[in-house]
């Protein structure tokens, strides 16, 4: 294993980056973090470091693992603010037991389910890392893993073997009656079971397409970025739909929501 220096980011705009900070939103989502309490969390397969933008822009702290050296290379380029390290998921993560609050990963462990040499076994390769991923997990912290499995037996494979690594959990399905949008999120708990979050449908994407704009500045609070007033009505919906995604018990929307309430004598 190699460390490469920690670094400070600089910013891109493209449609991949879009897409990519969008699936990393829903993932910090489907974490159910403390608000407004920073984090450590473990981006596997980090790449160059787009979902860390989105990590340290929420006012996480992160680390990052990928196997390609060209990638990590661009992500010391663009200066990304999280710790990388040169590694195979698939040899097991590398790090003292209860290291981490949460894990995310983008479009990464599905590669795990491909043999690259005769030696490769997927499921031994599988097994090694969600073992070693459940290690270095606060007890009672979620793993998020964002993924594009071949069929139904690729996904069976993962999750019997996240199964038998000790996680609970299941897997969470955005848009499932889109061919371009379906997104499948595998939600893992390293404690006891708990509810497992519903998934994204496309009313749902049609009201964040109206509330959710992207930038390069940093805002002082995560819902600036979408242009809404904290306390304001628009802050507080924000607010419940988000909770409501994931899975949460939010009171009903009223006339009432967000609104100031006369100072009591």
């Amino acid at each position: 294993m190699l460390f490469l220096p920690l670094a400070k980011r600089t910013h891109g705009g493209s449609r991949m980056i879009d897409i990519q900070t969008k699936m990393t939103e829903r993932a910090l989502e489907l974490l159910c973090l403390p608000e407004n309490q920073p984090c450590y969390l473990l981006d596997i397969g980090c790449g160059s470091g787009l979902s860390g933008d989105y990590i340290s822009d929420e006012g996480h702290y992160w680390v990052g693992i990928d196997i390609s050296t060209a990638m990590l290379d661009a992500a010391l380029d663009r200066d990304t603010e999280g710790d990388l390290l040169l590694g195979d998921m698939g040899q097991g993560i590398p790090f003292r037991p209860g290291s981490f609050d949460g894990c995310i990963s983008i479009s990464a462990v599905q590669w795990l389910c491909n043999a690259n040499k005769k030696s490769d076994i997927p499921a031994k390769r599988l097994y090694r890392f969600f073992s070693s991923l459940y290690a270095v997990l606060v007890r009672g912290a979620r793993a998020v893993l964002q993924l594009y499995p071949e069929n139904s037996e690729q996904l069976e494979l993962i999750t019997t073997q996240a199964t038998r690594a000790g996680f609970t959990g299941g897997v969470v399905v955005d848009f499932p009656n889109s061919a371009k949008a379906k997104k499948f999120y595998l939600c893992l708990f390293s404690g006891p079971s708990t509810f497992l979050p519903k998934g994204l449908t496309e009313s749902q994407d049609a009201h964040q397409a109206t509330e959710s704009t992207f930038t390069n500045e940093r805002a002082p609070h995560k819902m600036a970025r979408r242009g809404l007033m904290k306390k304001s009505r628009e802050w507080v919906l924000e607010k419940k739909a988000r909770r409501r995604r994931q899975g949460k018990e939010v009171r009903p929307d009223t006339q009432y929501t967000g609104r100031k309430r006369k100072p009591r004598f």
